[in-house]
């Protein structure tokens, strides 16, 4: 291609990436969410005309634009700030609304197997030693008998922020399972998602049955609003994955794959978020034996809701350009 044919081609893009940068900072939504992608544009224009040898004049006006928005893109950290306070207020509920199927699927392979066997525990107790073994059992009925002095893992208070350290390494470890098992058809993610919803509603119907309400439910009640929406939310990312394979339509198995797993990829990045406050909750609020239970519940209320009326209401009006 000769250099005026390359121009020709591209200069409305650049024209375009020109006008991101002069439009100035929260005048104009619009522009400002088109910046990252012309300025990936433009580095690949540039790295072509530089690789062809193309007129120093072009080569320079184009690193001229690259180093533009990069200034804009990466050298402010208020811009930093504010593409991650977009993500979340914004792209990512409405991403997470774009693919509901994905989501609701995935929430009724976390939330049936665990309301079930919670529900059969209470009738049959004996059930429990059908999902753990005795040890678990034994092992979890110490962690919230009421006559304990912590709620929980036995640490004292200048431990919590290893258990912090360690709450998130083991979400995370969870969620990621979860999301990776999307490569086998969507198999694997409903596997770890079914695997997961029948442990913890096991470990709920055995504590209820015993009597250990208050300690078991105030304690999971917080931080579980952002850690099981997590879960879900990995699944559904790993069954988009899932879906890519199995039903790729016109598309090669491998474009599919691709071009669904920057939407999947994104949803992880919230659900991480979501991971990282279950954490934060989970070591510093949850157990707390200082706090009444009737604030955990309360707190609980407006966690949950607050998490609904995010994905509901967070974003509308503004369509996501992610397929």
């Amino acid at each position: 291609m000769s250099p005026q044919e390359f121009v020709h081609r591209h200069e409305a893009e650049w024209q375009a990436l020109e006008k991101s940068l002069q439009t100035r900072k929260g005048k104009n939504d619009s522009e400002a969410l088109l910046l990252p992608a012309r300025y990936r544009q433009t580095c690949q224009h540039l790295a072509l005309a530089r690789e062809r040898h193309y007129p120093p004049a072009l080569v320079e006006r184009l690193n001229r634009l690259v180093v533009q928005a990069h200034h804009r893109l990466y050298q402010s950290p208020q811009a930093l700030t504010g593409l991650a306070g977009q993500f979340l207020l914004r792209d990512f509920p409405a991403l997470v609304r774009q693919h509901a199927a994905a989501f609701w699927l995935s929430a009724l392979f976390f939330y049936g197997p665990f309301i079930t066997i919670a529900v059969l525990i209470w009738f049959n107790p004996a059930l429990i030693y059908s999902v753990m073994d005795a040890e678990q059992v034994h092992q979890f009925e110490q962690m919230y008998d009421p006559a304990k002095r912590v709620i929980g893992f036995e640490r004292d208070d200048a431990s919590d922020f290893m258990m912090f350290g360690y709450y998130i390494q083991h979400n995370i470890g969870i969620g990621f399972k979860t999301f990776a098992g999307g490569i086998f058809g969507g198999v694997g993610s409903l596997v770890t998602l079914l695997f997961n919803g029948v442990s913890i509603g096991a470990v709920a119907g055995h504590l209820t049955r015993l009597g250990y309400t208050e300690t078991f439910w105030s304690f999971v009640c917080g931080h579980g609003a952002f850690e099981l929406t997590a879960i879900v939310l990995c699944g559904m990312a790993g069954l988009m994955l899932g879906h890519a394979l199995i039903a790729p339509g016109q598309l090669t198995r491998s474009e599919a794959l691709r071009l669904k797993a920057r939407s999947a990829v994104k949803i992880i990045y919230g659900a991480t978020f979501f991971l990282i406050i279950a954490a934060m909750l989970e070591a510093f609020w949850s157990s707390s034996t200082l706090i009444p239970p009737l604030v955990k519940y309360g707190a609980a209320g407006v966690f949950w809701s607050g998490v609904i009326l995010y994905f509901l209401l967070a974003g509308r009006g503004r369509r996501h350009a992610a397929g």
